[in-house]
């Protein structure tokens, strides 16, 4: 049985950290917050106004007494092993573990490093940036969508009532690849170090459309259910973005911190290569990613 008031502990306060626990805090569930550096408090900025979450943000996982029924994992993909001591603090086996980051490997990314308990993974819809002054600002309605699973209740629950909506899908994989294919064309922005107005220009259009489709293929072939019209609907979702609006894997490019390439790209090219699917645009890109992330040089 799910508790109904679940103790909830939250690892990463980054943009999409920040978002969840400012939405928790303001219905009066706020969570215990876990990252690397000791903020006094956690401010986000959205059109209803402004939430300050109190701190200070927890450091030490050693210090950490209890573990929780809910933990939400809003690190990158690239800082799973880095956060494994809080797993650890902050898991049991009944831990329900929701992991909002990018990709479609949450579950077996995390798993190593924890012991048995749930691990749901979601897909994240909103575009939250953090600010020079370490604010978040998010720029439209928070949405998660999660798969239809016992697990699921409980992070419903938590959500019920605050400024981020959640919804339930009973075709996961679906949606998981759809959000995963607008990732691998964000990718695009890396290589060529500008916002979503880029894709008004006509090349980089038929550049991400050419690319996109190579992508919905392989999408296909891992179970999900996608129309043909699913690349030129993430281009117009592009092109309606404010032109100044970047991605968080342009942001890490643009502050020399490694880039999530492996899980937005790298896992398209690696389950072609499986099926049998050739994807030379995606060959062509994801050695650039890469060496953008990783160099040398």
């Amino acid at each position: 049985m799910m508790p109904d008031n679940p103790t909830i502990a939250l690892i990463g306060p980054g943009a999409i950290g920040t978002t969840i626990a400012a939405a928790l805090h303001e219905v009066g569930r706020t969570p215990t917050v876990c990252g690397r550096t000791a903020y006094e408090q956690l401010e986000l900025r959205y059109k209803g106004g402004n939430i300050v979450v109190p701190g200070p943000v927890l450091t030490d996982p050693t210090e950490t007494q209890n573990t929780f029924d809910l933990v939400f994992v809003a690190v990158k993909s690239t800082q799973i092993e880095a956060i494994a001591p809080w797993l650890s603090a902050l898991c049991s086996a009944k831990t329900v573990v929701c992991v909002l980051q990018n990709g479609v490997e949450q579950k077996a990314l995390i798993e190593p490093y924890l012991s048995g308990c749930p691990v749901l993974p979601a897909v994240v819809w909103f575009p939250a940036q953090r600010e020079p002054d370490a604010s978040v600002w998010l720029r439209a309605k928070a949405r998660l969508t999660l798969p239809d699973t016992q697990a699921t209740e409980l992070v419903v629950k938590a959500l019920r009532g605050t400024l981020c909506s959640v919804e339930v899908s009973s075709d996961f994989t679906s949606i998981a690849w759809r959000k995963l294919l607008q990732n691998a064309a964000a990718g695009l922005m890396v290589l060529t170090g500008r916002r979503a107005g880029m894709f008004a220009r006509a090349d980089i259009t038929e550049l991400a459309l050419a690319y996109l489709r190579e992508c919905l293929e392989v999408a296909r072939a891992e179970g999900a259910v996608l129309s043909d019209d699913v690349p030129q609907d993430i281009i117009d979702v592009f092109r309606r973005y404010p032109a100044d609006q970047g991605t968080s894997i342009l942001v890490d490019r643009l502050a020399g911190q490694p880039l999530e390439w492996d899980c937005r790209n790298g896992v398209i090219q690696r389950c072609a290569q499986t099926r049998g699917i050739p994807t030379p645009i995606g060959d062509l890109i994801v050695p650039l990613l890469a060496a953008a992330s990783d160099g040398p040089g």
